[in-house]
């Protein structure tokens, strides 16, 4: 059985000191202080140690085929998304990481798929980026769940889902920026209660502000399960029934109409959920994701699936089927 692993993040061996390039600080540099690890610094402040599986594709491909993997769908680590800079220099940034992605992919065909990175804080900036993207081989793109604290529904971000749906790139939502961040540092509150919050607040901003409707052929996938999402379903939905005079004023869909039209991944790290997230999403739009290679993420990729005694058929269907129709790629170019 085909296994791809969709949602992982990569980053180049070394980066430029955009800050001293620039003229400001916020981006991420690396210092290579002992071999095969390196400090993420965001100027003078420790951000996390990461080793060589975070930017060494032949390393990855060694360690992940323990895991029975084949195909590693790849995208940068959120921090480097860099909305907050300039939109020029947002772009020089955007540029340098998929160019790295793509040399990879270049490198390794058959065991990785790229996902690019835009600068969406310049939407026109962002749009030329997506058409490059396509020449050099990237498949689609990963975004942050805000941008600059701007919710996705905002129609500033109109012209990239039209480009995205008119070059047939997919979308990867990732978490991001959370919300609330600064006031509850302690017990790590921000990844384990903000990130699935961020989901959820992304999801409702594109379900509400229309986005499905307005470029339906828009193919989303959205991490860590859908977050909060699905588990608040109910109440999302009597929401927007009780109250359409605050929910439901710029769609008027009910917003568990979009279950199964949009995609999440698998990484529940419940068996119990995970099968809840089928029943409500079915198994076409569930893929399987690791959040490769942090200590959050499902590190044994996919292990508790194959373990979560599901239908063959249902566990194909998260291994690859839902991947490849998303991503709107042929199995045999993998095989």
């Amino acid at each position: 059985m085909l296994k791809i692993d969709m949602h992982t993040h990569i980053m180049p061996k070394n980066l430029p000191r955009w800050a001293d390039k620039f003229g400001y600080d916020g981006f991420i540099h690396l210092e290579h202080h002992r071999e095969g690890y390196a400090n993420m610094m965001q100027g003078e402040k420790f951000f996390r140690e990461i080793n060589e599986n975070c930017w060494d594709g032949a390393v990855r491909i060694k360690e992940y085929e323990k895991f029975d993997t084949q195909v590693q769908v790849v995208c940068t680590i959120p921090v480097l998304f860099a909305y907050f800079a300039k939109p020029k220099d947002g772009l020089e940034v955007a540029q340098f990481l998929n160019d790295d992605l793509a040399n990879l992919v270049a490198k390794y065909p058959k065991n990785y798929i790229g996902l690019g990175t835009i600068p969406m804080q310049a939407p026109d900036l962002a749009v030329q980026e997506l058409h490059r993207m396509k020449e050099i081989g990237l498949v689609g793109i990963q975004i942050g769940s805000n941008v600059a604290d701007h919710n996705l529904d905002e129609p500033q971000f109109y012209p990239i889902w039209e480009a995205c749906e008119k070059l047939g790139l997919a979308v990867f939502v990732h978490p991001w920026n959370m919300m609330g961040k600064k006031h509850m540092e302690k017990y790590w509150l921000p990844w384990l209660v903000g990130m699935p919050a961020e989901t959820s607040r992304a999801m409702c901003s594109m379900i509400f502000g229309g986005i499905f409707e307005k470029f339906p052929k828009l193919r989303v996938n959205f991490g860590h399960a859908g977050g909060s999402f699905l588990a608040t379903i109910g109440r999302i939905e009597h929401g927007f029934n009780c109250r359409p005079d605050l929910v439901a004023i710029d769609n008027n869909v009910n917003p568990r109409e979009y279950l199964g039209k949009f995609w999440v991944d698998c990484i529940t790290h419940d068996p119990r959920m995970l099968k809840y997230v089928l029943e409500v999403q079915g198994s076409k739009r569930v893929t399987l994701g690791s959040d490769y290679p942090f200590p959050l993420g499902d590190l044994e990729i996919g292990k508790f699936v194959t373990e979560a005694g599901l239908e063959k058929e249902t566990v194909e269907d998260i291994f690859c089927n839902s991947i490849l129709e998303w991503l709107n790629l042929d199995k045999q170019l993998f095989l």
